[in-house]
């Protein structure tokens, strides 16, 4: 178990969580976690969505949208929780959880809408709105799974977006993923135990909608496909012959 902590991550250059959660008193910090039950075997890294809470920034939500942001770190307790039971259950598999935590405020050290940030992987990101923040924080720990434990599999899970509930309603969380193997090894657990996913699209024209003429990517695009555009935000970190899912549990990770 590590906490790095806010200097620290600004040295490593992990431009998305500083600036998530420099506004507030509580600096941010990634949460590192590791379970070793099957010797030297490359790891499978689990990584959580942990906004403690998320005013939206300057970005601010409606007091119809801001109650109940404290469940915006679902995605981090559900990784805690894994490796704890892990742990408990003795299981044959080396896991890494990794939870960048951070909380979405306004101050004057906020970051705003017209920034441009650098992500941990060296991109530039154009900040159009600051309540998209929870790709920005997953964008580094992703790149810091994938500098530091070379995993054999990566899965993030995160209450990340709105339109994931339009699409699915609260019955099942959206599951977009670069791996048609991982895919099915996931919808398959989530049949058995009841936590029951969706397979979304992933066509690289999606890409389109984050486009950006003063960096390399924006950090949100147009309303249409939120849930797919969030999913595509997170897949530029990812290394092309890496396995990848992502968990969208904004409906059901307070249901």
């Amino acid at each position: 178990f590590k906490t790095i902590r806010y200097d620290d991550l600004v040295k490593m250059g992990a431009g998305g969580i500083t600036a998530v959660g420099r506004g507030s008193q509580a600096k941010p910090r990634m949460i590192v976690l590791e379970y070793k039950g099957c010797g030297s075997e490359r790891p499978i890294v689990l990584v959580g969505k942990a906004i403690t809470f998320d005013t939206g920034g300057y970005s601010l939500k409606g007091v119809e949208y801001i109650q109940g942001m404290k469940y915006d770190k679902a995605g981090g307790i559900a990784v805690l929780a894994v490796l704890m039971a892990a742990s408990r259950l003795k299981l044959k598999v080396n896991l890494v959880g990794i939870v960048p935590a951070a909380e979405n405020m306004i101050s004057g050290d906020a970051y705003r809408p017209d920034d441009i940030l650098t992500l941990l992987s060296g991109q530039t990101v154009e900040i159009v709105s600051t309540d998209a923040e929870g790709r920005l924080i997953l964008s580094d720990a992703l790149s810091y799974a994938q500098q530091e434990y070379k995993p054999q599999a990566i899965i993030d899970i995160a209450t990340l977006t709105g339109g994931v509930k339009i699409a699915l309603g609260k019955e099942r969380a959206g599951l977009l993923c670069n791996s048609d193997k991982l895919a099915d090894i996931i919808y398959t657990a989530g049949e058995e135990t009841g936590e029951k996913v969706w397979k979304l699209p992933l066509d690289d024209e999606y890409f389109d909608l984050l486009k950006s003429d003063d960096a390399d990517m924006k950090n949100s695009g147009p309303r249409e496909a939120q849930t797919i555009v969030g999913a595509m935000f997170l897949k530029q970190a990812i290394a092309e012959d890496l396995p990848w899912a992502h968990i969208d549990i904004a409906a059901t990770g307070s249901s």
